[in-house]
């Protein structure tokens, strides 16, 4: 994400990973990546319900920290919805008017050509592999002050990382630790909090 030189952090069955001793990302080799079409067909495999009580509850754990902060009316986009509108289920009851969109359930642009109060982006970052491209992306479409909130599951060490099951899904190629985030933060001029593990709330200067 920086383009420091990127360290082995990790070689075994799930592949080899690298780190950056920079921002401490740590990615998946690039040369393991999945193709478009296996991807997509991973992705397929989601099995997400608006019926379901515990996948709400899982959306919320982002949703509530992101209402508790927003103005009265504020409008938001779901960016990476995956199959359903869960998140903007979850806002509009609270007053926050949301789109959503997803470049594979639900890829019409039009969203994408409009600017949000808020952005939200439940469990996407770790599936990109250009990270620094998509906080560009992301940030365009807020409004200045406007409020970036992301949710990934946060990295331990190499011990940590070892038995963990979310390098073993092969679409999750990048992995983020809180000093990450707060190094995006001060790179970018953000303000950062992070009020619970994998989430992050960015929020823009005004005079962006």
């Amino acid at each position: 994400m920086c383009a420091s030189a990127a360290v082995i952090f990790l070689h075994g069955r799930q592949g080899t990973f690298r780190e950056c001793p920079a921002c401490q990302l740590v990615f998946r080799d690039p040369g393991e990546h999945l193709d478009a079409a296996a991807a997509d067909a991973r992705y397929r495999e989601h099995r997400n319900f608006l019926d379901d009580p515990r996948y709400l509850a899982f959306l919320d754990r982002l949703g509530a920290p992101v209402a508790q902060r927003l103005p009265p009316g504020a409008r938001g986009l779901d960016y990476g919805c995956g199959p359903v509108h869960g998140i903007a289920t979850l806002m509009e009851p609270r007053g926050f008017p949301m789109a959503s969109w997803d470049p594979l359930f639900h890829p019409d642009d039009g969203p994408l050509r409009e600017t949000y109060d808020f952005v939200t982006c439940s469990e996407v970052l770790e599936h990109v592999a250009d990270p620094r491209e998509a906080l560009d992306r992301l940030a365009a479409l807020l409004h200045p002050g406007g409020l970036l909130a992301i949710m990934t599951q946060f990295r331990g060490d190499a011990a940590h990382f070892t038995g963990w099951h979310y390098h073993r899904d092969p679409t999750h190629v990048c992995f983020y630790s809180p000093d990450t985030m707060r190094w995006i933060a001060e790179q970018r001029g953000w303000r950062v909090e992070l009020p619970a593990d994998g989430i992050t709330l960015f929020t823009l200067p005004r005079g962006a």
